[in-house]
Formats: structure tokens, sequence, C-alpha cells
């Protein structure tokens, strides 16, 4: 059985975020003293722990840093449930990527608001002198669901110009001398070929 539009919601950043508190957790108690890399496989993959008082790649705003993070992550919250109740019930694909972005944004806020030393992060990938900045579970999660969500939005901008466009390719079609219900035909017709591209002959 298929799960749910909030099953898929909470179930996801629910695990995102127990997974990146978990893995914090670990790399404190685990990885000390911090700023020390730890090679997991060879100089490619290391483990570092560091504490990211900015955002992410190293953007700090200054002393007030920590707050003006909060601040603007709580905004980026809302902004995501507005978008998540927006959201159709049989669009998962869509759900998810909130899903990912949530658990991970709320990943991080926790750990402003637990300390002021900042977000921990302890993945470290890079060849030789050049490094990746450190990051988490939960910026893995915020990465992935934004590419995912901008797939999503841009799939259905896609969807709804080739509507458009077959909307005005039927309209164009009707004759001047059409009777008065042509423009119903002419709808049915242009629906038809919005979610058919075939009907049209032009598709393979």
């Amino acid at each position: 059985m298929r799960r749910s539009k909030p099953g898929i919601f909470w179930g996801v950043t629910g695990s995102v975020l127990l997974v990146d508190a978990f893995t914090k957790v670990v790399a404190v108690d685990r990885l000390i003293p911090a700023y020390l890399p730890r090679p997991l496989w060879g100089e490619g993959l290391r483990l570092t722990l560091v504490y990211n008082p900015g955002a992410a790649f190293g953007l700090h705003l200054g002393a007030q840093s920590r707050w003006i993070f909060i601040a603007l992550t709580i905004v980026a919250l809302l902004v995501l449930g507005r978008l998540y109740l927006e959201t159709p019930l049989v669009d998962r694909l869509r759900t998810l990527a909130l899903a990912l972005v949530s658990g991970g944004a709320l990943g991080n806020l926790l750990d402003r608001l637990k300390s002021g030393r900042g977000v921990v992060d302890f993945i470290d990938v890079g060849v030789g002198d050049w490094r990746w900045p450190t990051f988490n579970v939960a910026d893995i999660a915020v990465t992935s669901g934004a590419f995912l969500l901008a797939l999503v939005l841009w799939r259905a901008d896609t969807a709804e110009e080739q509507s458009s466009a077959a909307q005005a390719s039927a309209l164009a079609a009707v004759p001047a001398d059409a009777p008065a219900d042509a423009p119903t035909v002419v709808s049915d017709a242009a629906s038809t070929a919005a979610s058919d591209p075939s009907s049209l002959g032009v598709a393979g």
C-alpha cells in the first residue's frame, strides 16, 4: 500500500532528524580532538570534527551569525510548510523533496539552538589540498532535497507550458463559422491533447 502524503513527509523528516542527530553525537564523542583529520578511505574521504558557526560553505556574517541563520532557517521552514500545504496529495515526489529539505534544516537548526559553537560537521571529502567544505547528514538531505524539488517544479512548469500550447493550438484550429458549442468541444480536445500528446501526432 502506498504511503499517504503526511506519512511520507513526517516519516522522511523524522528519519533525517534521527540519523543526523545520531551521527553528530557519535562524531562529537569519537572524533576527539576536533579539527584533526582521520582518513576513512584514503585522503578522498576523511572524518574531521568541526564546528561551523556560519552557514554552508563557510558563509559567516559576523558576531551575530548564529541568530541571523536561526531566523533565516525559521523563515525557510515556514516557506517549506506553505509549499507542503499546497502540494497535491498525489504528488509524492514533491512531498519527499520537501521532507528532505525540512529534515535537514531542522537538524542544523537544533545544533544552532543548542550551542553557540555552531553546527557539527564531520564529513570531509576532497583530493589533496582541495577539500570540499566539511558537511553532515543534514546538509546531504538539504542538498538532495533541493535538487529534487527544483526538478519537480521544473517538470510542473514544463507540463503547464505544454498544456497551454495544446489549448492554443486547438483553439487556432476552430473555423470562423464554427457552431456555438465549439469552444466546449475544443476545450475537451485540448485537455485530451495535454494529457496525450500523441493525439496531436507530435509524439514518437
